[in-house]
Formats: structure tokens, sequence, C-alpha cells
């Protein structure tokens, strides 16, 4: 099952005397940010209103309603917060990393299971997908329409059909 709330980024420090928090965001675009009206706290328990947001460099700047001095946003340091899915749109194909993180990476010829998503590499050309098989070893799969057939989060698997010699058992 999908997460409705996804970690979004954490509060690292406040900025100025008037409540704006610091954000580390844990996007590749933190402009994406930039549209969002609430963030959520607690894993969507409870939510903060954005009255202001902008980007500083890497770092995302947000002032939160009835959040007006630096005292109130000192609270907030270290808390780690989310998005709900429904506010980001995705574009047919699009998947949030959280959601690839996880699954089940499936032979399209065979059907038996090489392994687990573990992590994500953006390589500038495609992003890689990083496969743990059952030994503890990693293998590494272009996320290229050669290799990666499939996406189904909701069924908690990929499809892949891996090039010759992408694995190091293989013929």
């Amino acid at each position: 099952m999908l997460k409705q709330y996804l970690e979004a980024g954490k509060i690292v420090t406040t900025h100025g005397l008037k409540g704006e928090t610091k954000i580390y965001p844990w996007t590749d675009v933190p402009d994406e940010m930039l549209e969002l009206k609430e963030l959520y706290l607690d894993k969507g328990a409870s939510h903060l209103e954005i009255e202001r947001i902008r980007t500083q460099g890497n770092m995302v700047l947000a002032k939160f309603k009835g959040i007006d001095t630096i005292e109130q946003a000192q609270r907030l340091r270290g808390r780690v917060l989310y998005v709900n899915r429904n506010d980001i749109p995705l574009e047919e194909g699009q998947y949030f990393i959280q959601d690839i993180i996880g699954l089940k990476a499936i032979d399209a010829d065979d059907g038996h299971e090489y392994g687990v998503i573990t992590d994500i590499s953006k390589t500038g050309a495609n992003d890689v997908y990083h496969i743990q098989f059952p030994d503890g070893k990693i293998g590494l799969v272009p996320k290229i329409p050669d290799v990666v057939l499939n996406i189904s989060p909701e069924e908690g698997k990929i499809v892949i059909r891996p090039l010759k010699g992408l694995f190091d058992d293989e013929d």
C-alpha cells in the first residue's frame, strides 16, 4: 500500500527573528515545494499552513501561519516534514522515489525475483536502480525502456529484462 504522506525534508534551523524556518528539502527540485499550501508533521498527523515559501540556494525558507517568533520556530528544528501525495501531481510514468524503494525486481521472462530496490542514483542520462540480491550483493540497473519494462508500486514490483552481462552471474 502506498503511503499517503511522503517525507519531504527536514527543518534544520530558523531564519531571521519572525518565525521563518530553513528546510533541507529531500527532493531533486526544491522549487516543487513552492506550490504547496501545507506541509505535515508526524507522518501526516498534524499540518502546518504555509504563509510564505521561497528557495535560497538548495534550501527552502518557509514561514508557517501561527509561527511568529524565533522561539516558536526553534521548537520545529529537527522535525521531518511530509507532503500529501495528492498535493503533488505526477505525470504518466512518474513515481515518487519513496514508492520505488522496497519494490521487488522481477524478471520479465521467467518471473524469478532478483532482489529488492534499495536505492536510486541520478546520473543525468537516466536513473539507476540499486537491487540488493538475496546474497547481499548490489546490482545496478539503468532505468531505460529496454531494461525496466514495468514499474508497479501498487503491486510492489518492477519488471526488468537485464541486458546480457548486466549482472555478474549471467552467461
